[in-house]
């Protein structure tokens, strides 16, 4: 059995909810018929609109934390 390859990606604090559900829809047609694993992880704040977006689609949506800076490159990191 040959294994799936995972593709995963973060934005990590840089994108609103509108920017992500844009996101997700200009994404979901390019990925539609692989055979790849494709996951977002997103902040929180973009996490109920990237769930809501990627139904029914073969993106699935993971999430990210929490850091005390206002904004950056923090992987995984959402700011307060």
């Amino acid at each position: 059995m040959e294994r799936r390859k995972v593709i995963a990606g973060n934005w990590k604090m840089n994108m609103l909810p509108n920017e992500a559900i844009d996101f997700i829809q200009e994404l979901t047609p390019l990925v539609k018929d692989t055979k790849n694993e494709v996951i977002l992880c997103v902040p929180y704040i973009d996490l109920f609109y990237a769930t809501l977006n990627a139904q029914d689609t073969n993106i699935k949506i993971g999430a990210q934390n929490m850091h005390f800076e206002e904004s950056g490159a923090f992987t995984g990191e959402v700011s307060r």
